[in-house]
């Protein structure tokens, strides 16, 4: 026999008493863990919302495409209307969900689905909303027995009015779903709170006569959350401007985007206008070093502002709240997916600086709270008849709040007795949101930065009741950072790119900041020059007011067209003293043939800038030119212009 030495008979011990460990551990688990916790352990975990929503009894459904919050915001403010009928709402995001799951949502019984839809740039879907767009449009799913209703947000100066919206609704028709009621449109440009107001005035007494609901008396002054304040012992951890995680901005971890937004420092910011320029633009250059960001020319870059520290100030100061105060909002819903508005716990000086937006026009629903808490008898009518959704209050708000561009900063200096519960306009008011700016350079050139070219948003609005000074909230945060300062970003693909060839010639036409895109465009076909690739046609059309003040880049531009980057420049001149006023697309008509030339072969033209005028006229004149330069019918003409949509020919960056 082999003997036992001393580290045998030590691993030997180890062994038996791992194997003691162990029978006790599970002995320990077998006597105290419940029947209940142990089917949670062992049970496959069914995450479909289907499920959810028949298990707690919820048989409203809405859903939200969202770009810049406001269809989210419409979303939860439709569920709180439910709620006063006794309903809960289900409210999601399309992008946590599996859509595929959709298919079965006849399965819950007389459910009711709702869904407000954005459109965004070329009559496309939100980022967020892409999914469910593709499988609404390919799905066979038999909807029967799913009653609907959607509303779309969108902006009548684009060619692709609320596509989206009008889209999906059609569809869920085609796929056996009952319409309860017509599509709202609610139009941007005009005043989509009033479209929504009447939409939303005629959906819900409709839905609540078919389905039986009545009104609950006592839901309107329930509230969505409970404020809890935290002791200032320092104890707490607080969110001090992170939108994920506590302390995301100290430990810095990819991948970067709307949750986790990346620092960037401020490498440079200029002026870009002349100092005989009543207006200001900025050149900024942010460095992305170790965030391993990725970018293409085309794309743009989403900021996240805060709010001027004065309007922050003037809130607080009559809140008479302690701004360094924290709490949290925990959601009354138990079931609700939204634990909070925002991230929680804060202090009330980070929320109203980095959470909520203090400086946009006052939805209607906001108004009416505010009323509540006026103790002048004359200001609490006022304010209670801009919030109300009849003709006259509807007027008034059209005039006083969305022309007079009066937000939660202007009303309560309107109003001094008006003094609202902090954790209630928490509740009420919109999150802040990001701005999403053409990317103005190109990672060829530019790998490790970004460049924003933005024209500061100031000017004066007056009506009978005052005189006000309005900004705009990024632009103006943006302009006071310096060198060194961090700015929170993350990058949105855009679908807007160069031709793959470099042969291929293009045609660039953006007037003012419209230029931003192309300016990396341009960068990316110098690279291409510099490594003896062959380069294409680029005829640029710039516009601006004077060449004294705001010819934006204008150094770059002569060098790239000294150097034959740049083979056609043409730049347009509207405000020069005692000269006609003359825009891009007049210069476009006098180059009518050298465009057709070469737009009638392989050239692709892109378009930045203004919607409202700029771009439809543009897009005149180019039906112009194939008209009558290519010889074509108005028929044929149009349908070629379409066909460069189709292709990918003809691409446009444009707001309004």
């Amino acid at each position: 026999m082999v003997g036992f030495d001393a580290f045998d008979q030590a691993l030997l011990a180890c062994l038996l008493l791992a194997a003691l460990s162990y029978f006790v551990w599970a002995n320990f688990l077998r006597r105290t863990t419940t029947p209940k916790a142990k089917n949670r352990l062992s049970a496959p975990r069914d995450s479909c919302f289907i499920t959810k929503m028949k298990a707690e009894g919820r048989r409203i459904l809405i859903l939200y495409g969202s770009q810049t919050g406001t269809a989210e915001e419409l979303s939860g403010r439709l569920s709180k209307d439910f709620h006063r009928y006794q309903q809960k709402a289900t409210v999601l995001d399309p992008e946590e969900i599996d859509v595929d799951d959709l298919s079965r949502l006849p399965e819950v019984e007389d459910v009711l689905l709702v869904l407000f839809m954005a459109t965004y740039g070329e009559g496309d879907p939100t980022d967020n909303a892409q999914a469910l767009f593709e499988f609404l449009k390919n799905t066979t799913a038999n909807l029967e027995g799913v009653r609907y209703a959607v509303f779309g947000l969108g902006n009548k100066t684009y060619e692709h009015y609320n596509a989206v919206g009008k889209i999906i609704d059609a569809r869920l028709e085609e796929l056996g779903a009952e319409r309860v009621h017509y599509i709202g449109l609610g139009d941007d440009d005009s005043n989509l709170e009033e479209d929504f107001m009447r939409w939303r005035e005629g959906f819900l007494p409709h839905v609540a006569q078919r389905y039986g609901w009545e009104i609950d008396p006592t839901a309107e002054a329930q509230r969505q959350y409970r404020l809890e304040l935290l002791p200032s012992d320092g104890q707490a951890v607080l969110f001090k401007g992170e939108y994920g995680c506590v302390g995301a901005f100290e430990r810095q971890r990819p991948p970067f985007d709307l949750k986790n937004p990346f620092l960037a420092e401020v490498r440079e910011n200029r002026e870009l206008h002349t100092a005989k320029s009543e207006r200001s633009c900025r050149h900024i250059e942010l460095l992305l070093d170790g965030s391993r960001i990725r970018y293409e020319a085309g794309d743009h870059v989403a900021i996240f502002p805060t709010n001027d520290p004065e309007h922050v100030q003037l809130v607080l100061d009559r809140l008479e709240i302690d701004p360094e105060q924290a709490f949290r909002l925990i959601q009354t819903d138990e079931d609700c997916s939204k634990r909070s508005p925002f991230p929680c716990p804060t202090t009330v000086r980070v929320a109203f600086t980095h959470y909520v937006d203090i400086c946009s026009p006052l939805k209607s629903h906001v108004l009416k709270a505010l009323s509540e808490a006026c103790i002048d008898a004359v200001e609490k009518e006022r304010l209670k008849l801009l919030g109300t959704p009849t003709e006259e209050g509807m007027k008034a708000y059209a005039h006083y709040i969305q022309r007079g561009r009066r937000s939660l900063v202007d009303v309560i200096r309107a109003f001094p007795s008006c003094r609202p519960d902090f954790d209630y306009l928490f509740e009420l008011l919109p999150r802040l949101q990001a701005r999403y700016y053409s990317i103005a350079s190109s990672p060829k050139c530019m790998e490790t930065q970004i460049h924003v070219t933005a024209v500061i948003t100031e000017y004066e609005l007056s009506d009978e009741h005052d005189t006000r000074n309005i900004k705009g909230v990024c632009t103006n945060w943006l302009n006071t950072r310096r060198s060194g300062d961090k700015v929170p970003i993350f990058v949105r693909r855009s679908q807007m790119r160069l031709p793959y060839k470099s042969a291929t010639p293009v045609i660039l036409i953006g007037p003012g900041t419209g230029f931003a895109p192309f300016r990396g465009f341009i960068q990316e076909r110098q690279f291409q020059k510099a490594q003896g690739k062959e380069v294409g046609k680029l005829m640029l059309f710039f516009g601006c007011r004077d060449p004294e003040k705001d010819f934006i880049y204008q150094d770059e531009i002569l060098e790239y067209t000294a150097n034959n980057v740049v083979t056609d420049l043409h730049v347009a001149f509207s405000r020069i003293p005692n000269q006609p006023k003359v825009y891009v697309q007049h210069l476009m008509w006098e180059q009518r043939e050298a465009i057709w030339a070469i737009l009638s072969k392989d050239a692709n033209v892109y378009v930045c800038g203004d919607a409202r005028n700029m771009a439809k006229d543009v897009q005149a004149c180019l039906i112009r030119i194939i008209k009558e330069v290519g010889g074509l019918r108005e028929e044929d003409a149009t349908k070629f212009f379409k066909d460069l949509e189709r292709q990918r020919r003809y691409q446009a960056d444009v707001w309004s």
